[in-house]
């Protein structure tokens, strides 16, 4: 059976999250009808992160098999056409390999959050940032931010709902930096535990706000414990960026090893 790899970008304001759910429409579900619509064909779409409700994207990869093989280009534009008016757009497409896996073939996750940080609320960008309206700095959010880079026990910045066997994680990038009244933190990593950025970005904002110092960081991330660490930040202002895989062979590690629920 050929497999496809597509690259999907979408806005997650409308949709529940990644995952198909009984409690409202999501982008897998939208994907699956959409890959019926044109090929007749109910198939199970892999994608690489289960993003929440509200997360957007704009590198997530996904895959899926189908009993008939198509035109590479016929299936991203039939694809984009049944997505419609679905926020979801597909593009690229290509053929893999069948032990390629988008979840657990990737070896390299990037999310990014952004946050607007000026009085004003976003006309335009409203639903794709978190507002917050008071000074914070940046210089100092880089700086704690530091203390998070590595291999670390993050139980406390994980959701209470996460189903990790582990909470250890190696955490490759954290970077804040400014662009005018835009402050973007971008984190990498092999994997994330559930809700992981989100809570990243909701103490580093304490940080800023001058609420919280580097200590108070070190001591969260070394109680292990949720309640020590700050709050989980809206999901509005997150974004998987770019998904990454090892080009000399499909498969990445384990399943608990690359699995990914931000």
């Amino acid at each position: 059976m050929p497999r496809y790899r597509i690259t999907v970008e979408y806005d997650g304001g409308p949709f529940v999250g990644w995952q198909r759910q009984d409690s409202g429409p999501s982008i897998q579900a939208a994907l699956e009808d959409a890959v019926f619509a044109f090929a007749g064909e109910r198939v199970h779409v892999q994608g690489a992160g289960r993003t929440d409700a509200g997360v957007h994207a704009r590198g997530q990869v996904a895959h899926f098999d189908l009993v008939r093989e198509q035109p590479i280009e016929s299936v991203r534009g039939a694809l984009c056409f049944h997505l419609r008016p679905h926020p979801i757009v597909v593009p690229t497409a290509k053929l893999v390999p069948a032990d390629f896996h988008a979840r657990f073939s990737a070896t390299w996750r990037q999310y990014r959050y952004r946050i607007l940080n000026r009085r004003s609320p976003p006309a335009l960008d409203r639903g794709q940032v978190w507002h917050v309206p008071v000074p914070l700095d940046a210089d100092a959010m880089a700086e704690a931010a530091s203390v998070l880079v590595g291999r670390h026990d993050f139980n406390s910045f994980r959701s209470i709902n996460c189903q990790a066997a582990s909470p250890i994680k190696t955490l490759d990038r954290l970077a804040v930096n400014r662009d005018g009244e835009e402050i973007a933190i971008d984190v990498g990593a092999r994997s994330f535990l559930h809700n992981q950025v989100r809570i990243l970005v909701g103490t580093l904002q304490l940080v800023g706000r001058g609420q919280w110092s580097r200590r108070d960081v070190e001591q969260a991330l070394a109680a292990c414990d949720r309640t020590r660490a700050g709050p989980t930040a809206p999901p509005s202002g997150l974004c998987l960026m770019e998904v990454r895989y090892d080009l000399a062979g499909n498969r990445g590690g384990d399943a608990e090893d690359t699995a990914d629920d931000e």
